[in-house]
């Protein structure tokens, strides 16, 4: 769904946010898309388990466990960060993701580093029998094909396309499906990524540009400004924004926009990849820091 921003900006220009975080109640955003079509393959190869790796507060980790449930996938969720163990019930997400039947394995920040080492997943399947290996942030070819989706015939008219990065499948599927006039453009949401090798892997055309000017600090890292922005637009247009990724995006294209960035005329749409679960994690870090919260319908 495609809801313009009934917001006036100079030079005529138009933004419109396809409300990905709309498709699923737990399954959201880029998430739905990127399981979509690696939930089939799990299920053509008559796994019984999904494992996958994240952080604490990890938007992939929740919607894994949420599609595990919805699919009746037994799930395992390699957890970075030892210390967080005995801390599951002051977090949100591991709350949730537990009571959708995760279990959870929590490692040391340098064991994490293995993740992608074959040795080190080989020893996963040692502990935990045969299952069906979903990648740190969920990002594979199949997630690339999931993502490949999320752009529509209804899009077409659009001159540009924004969206937030993480580990860069989602802007890898929309980078293969824009048309020759429409130029894509990402919002890294972590410090000095190196997302531009990774995105190579995956897109096919070269109508794309990273703008990584908007990470606030690094992932996961907000401050009173960011917050202030999400309130403000929240109350502008009642739609809701994560702190970690759509919320830097759209930062980054209003800030932009009063940078004469684009061009007269410019329709820009801006893709919402959900995440809200991880507001309440966040407001929770916001309250021990002693800042304003993030505004949601509830609160």
């Amino acid at each position: 769904m495609n809801q313009p921003i009934p917001l006036n900006f100079p030079k005529n220009i138009k933004l419109t946010i396809k409300r990905e975080d709309l498709l699923h109640p737990h399954i959201s955003g880029n998430k739905f898309r990127k399981l979509k079509y690696n939930i089939l393959e799990a299920q053509k190869q008559h796994a019984t388990q999904l494992l996958t790796f994240g952080g604490a507060y990890s938007n992939h980790i929740a919607a894994t466990a949420a599609a595990g449930k919805e699919y009746g996938i037994k799930t395992i969720g390699v957890i970075r960060g030892e210390e967080i163990e005995d801390k599951i019930n002051d977090n949100p997400t591991l709350c949730f993701s537990r009571e959708c039947g995760m279990q959870f394995h929590f490692i040391s920040r340098e064991d994490y580093r293995d993740k992608t080492n074959p040795e080190y997943i080989k020893s996963l399947k040692q502990m935990f029998g045969d299952f069906y290996l979903v990648p740190e942030g969920g990002t594979n070819q199949l997630a690339i094909k999931g993502c490949e989706e999320i752009l529509t015939a209804t899009d077409n008219n659009f001159t540009h396309i924004a969206c937030a990065v993480g580990t860069g499948g989602t802007i890898s599927g929309i980078i293969n499906t824009a048309l020759p006039h429409q130029k894509v453009i990402g919002f890294p949401a972590l410090k000095n990524a190196g997302l531009s090798v990774d995105i190579i892997k995956f897109a096919q055309q070269d109508n794309w540009q990273l703008i990584e000017d908007y990470h606030f600090g690094g992932y996961g890292k907000v401050n009173t400004e960011l917050v202030g922005f999400i309130n403000d637009f929240f109350q502008k247009t009642d739609i809701s924004l994560d702190p970690v990724y759509t919320g830097k995006m759209v930062f980054g294209v209003i800030d932009l926009i009063n940078n004469n960035f684009f061009p007269d005329n410019a329709e820009v749409l801006l893709i919402h990849t959900g995440g809200l679960q991880g507001i309440s994690g966040m407001n929770r870090e916001l309250t021990r820091k002693k800042l304003p919260l993030i505004k949601t319908r509830d609160k």
